[in-house]
């Protein structure tokens, strides 16, 4: 079968995301598919460990230099987590047939020929402020990344038409992540735990639940926000202790 010119292998990534995985030699998932297919701009992915969420948005955001040609931030609570995420994707890039060249790269940063920039950042509200009008955010592990983050960051997207999408796992009732899973508007919410992934086997899952225990089990492959059995008081009132309560604290 003849290859596809560039401006046809353009077209083809434009009309189907999936090419990008496809064309790495991964077979997507369903639900993989349906999150590169998606065309909400506001998407919470909450998946079990070792599901496949770091591939799969590290695809998307290939998908979105070669289609889309801009900013794209990769956003994680550490700098290593963040690496990580600007590897797989890097490593994606390099895979695609008449990808455009790499002007510049670094561990943190890659510049394509086509105007796109690929930049990874700790998850420090004091690295996020300077950037602008991003094409696509993507925070993860985002439901350890401080609020104060969130906070830099949706005012990327006040003056354009940017993406972004927040993955990660469960950790516990508290923080902004949780709050937009329970009672945020305007957000797509994809849900997959360890069952839904057929790399996972199932022997290895009950095994695991003996080793860790039940509500740590919850957590990282059934995705549900559980407080730890060890603490005395939820998380819901420790973070209600601790924010602002607008008046003094003593008379």
């Amino acid at each position: 079968m003849p290859s596809l010119s560039p401006l046809a292998t353009d077209l083809a990534r434009a009309l189907d995301p999936t090419r990008v995985m496809l064309d790495a030699g991964m077979e997507p998932d369903p639900w993989q598919g349906d999150l590169l297919r998606s065309e909400s701009d506001r998407v919470l992915l909450l998946c079990s460990r070792q599901a496949g969420k770091s591939t799969t948005t590290a695809a998307l955001a290939v998908n979105t230099a070669l289609t889309d040609p801009g900013l794209v931030l990769l956003v994680a609570p550490a700098q290593r987590q963040s690496v990580e995420l600007f590897r797989k994707t890097k490593e994606l890039l390099l895979k695609q047939p008449d990808a455009p060249r790499l002007e510049f790269e670094s561990a943190m940063r890659m510049e394509l020929a086509n105007g796109s920039r690929v930049v990874a950042l700790p998850g420090s509200e004091a690295t996020i402020r300077g950037f602008s009008s991003p094409k696509l955010i993507v925070v993860d592990e985002a439901a350890r990344v401080e609020d104060e983050l969130f906070t830099a960051l949706r005012p990327m997207l006040a003056t354009g038409n940017g993406r972004m999408i927040l993955l990660t796992t469960p950790w516990g009732k508290r923080g902004w992540f949780y709050r937009a899973w329970t009672e945020g508007k305007g957000w797509e919410r994809i849900r997959i735990t360890a069952n839904q992934c057929p790399r996972i086997r199932k022997d290895w899952l009950e095994e695991e639940r003996k080793i860790i225990g039940e509500w740590r089990y919850l957590q990282e492959f059934e995705c549900e926000f559980v407080d730890s059995t060890e603490s005395p008081f939820s998380s819901q009132l420790v973070e209600a202790a601790l924010r602002p309560c607008g008046g003094a604290l003593w008379t």
